[in-house]
């Protein structure tokens, strides 16, 4: 199958498009590089470097009908940011799925895995977090998020039979570790697993911790992690069931870890010590993100096979073998 993979430049984009090689599939990358890393992109894949609004690409892509399906993973995802710049955060995640779609629709693609996020649940009323529960972002990273899954929900409703839009939209919990050849790489680097990582190297004098007194067992925010190999078998398991359905999966490990657990984790594997400096509680942060990914087992056969230690490991281990990232 020949599948277009937005983003594919990036973290999780860049182990999808390995995954999709290994099983015998075509992949084909769109990335803008704004984020991604050419370095990422395994060999031999074809790439194309183009916005994901930008027509004359998309329609020369698209042309031919021989694009079967997409992994949409082109997005602007950082939290923080998208408070400060939301403009920019409804422009490139929602205006810019239109064009997309559009172009995809009339090439004959009627196939699309949506890159989604855990930020659509906002501050859950219950844990672990089904599909169930009520959406109600906090943040306009979130927002879009929520805004792209009613977009293709109502694309999918419009269409009849095999004419129709088929889309599953993956809701990710936090997500890290590495494999040998693709690793985390952000600048500057917002997310803990990778934060910790750089201190431990001593890149950083000390992880921040905002907050230490959560209504939890040791004060500090819980989350769920998921390795980004689990994430990538799962995006496979959904592209195979977007040839007859439609759907919205969480996708995490059902359990959860303290911001503490994730540091005394890295500290063992690592053998370093990573000092620790104590502020507030951030704004909108939730004591506790754990997902329940019992829709996912049922309906893709998919559970996550990894936990924090093989991650944080798997990680550090990337992270050792390239110490300048990708240094393109």
């Amino acid at each position: 199958m020949r599948v277009l993979v937005t983003g594919g430049a990036g973290y999780i984009g860049s182990v999808i498009t390995q995954r999709l090689l290994e099983r015998g599939d075509v992949p084909v990358v769109l990335d803008n590089f704004s984020q991604g890393h050419r370095a990422a992109i395994p060999p031999g894949v074809e790439v194309v470097q183009a916005d994901v609004a930008d027509i004359a690409a998309l329609a020369n892509i698209f042309l031919g009908g021989t694009i079967e399906a997409v992994v949409h993973m082109a997005a602007v995802s950082v939290v923080g940011d998208s408070v400060r710049q939301p403009l920019r955060y409804y422009r490139e995640n929602v205006a810019n799925l239109l064009p997309f779609l559009e172009a995809m629709m009339r090439g004959g693609c009627r196939r699309i895995v949506f890159s989604s996020s855990a930020a659509v649940y906002g501050e859950p009323a219950e844990v672990p977090i089904s599909e169930e529960c009520a959406t109600c972002p906090v943040n306009p990273y979130g927002s879009t998020k929520l805004m792209g899954e009613r977009i293709l929900a109502d694309a999918a409703a419009a269409g009849d039979g095999a004419a129709g839009l088929h889309f599953i939209s993956l809701r990710y919990f936090n997500v890290a570790g590495a494999t040998k050849d693709a690793g985390e790489m952000h600048h500057p680097e917002t997310h803990l697993i990778p934060r910790v990582l750089e201190v431990a190297l001593g890149e950083h004098p000390h992880v921040e911790l905002y907050g230490t007194d959560y209504p939890t067992p040791d004060g500090t925010c819980i989350r769920d992690y998921i390795h980004v190999e689990d994430l990538a078998e799962a995006h496979l398991s959904a592209l195979d069931r977007t040839i007859a359905a439609s759907g919205i999966y969480n996708l995490g490990n059902n359990r959860g870890y303290s911001v503490r657990e994730v540091i005394e984790t890295a500290a063992r594997v690592t053998g370093r010590k990573i000092p620790i400096a104590n502020f507030p509680r951030r704004a909108g942060d939730p004591p506790q993100l754990i997902a329940s990914h019992r829709k996912a087992a049922d309906a893709l056969g998919w559970r996550p096979r990894r936990g924090l230690e093989e991650i944080i490991s798997s990680a550090w281990e990337w992270r050792l073998r390239n110490p300048r990232g990708y240094a393109e």
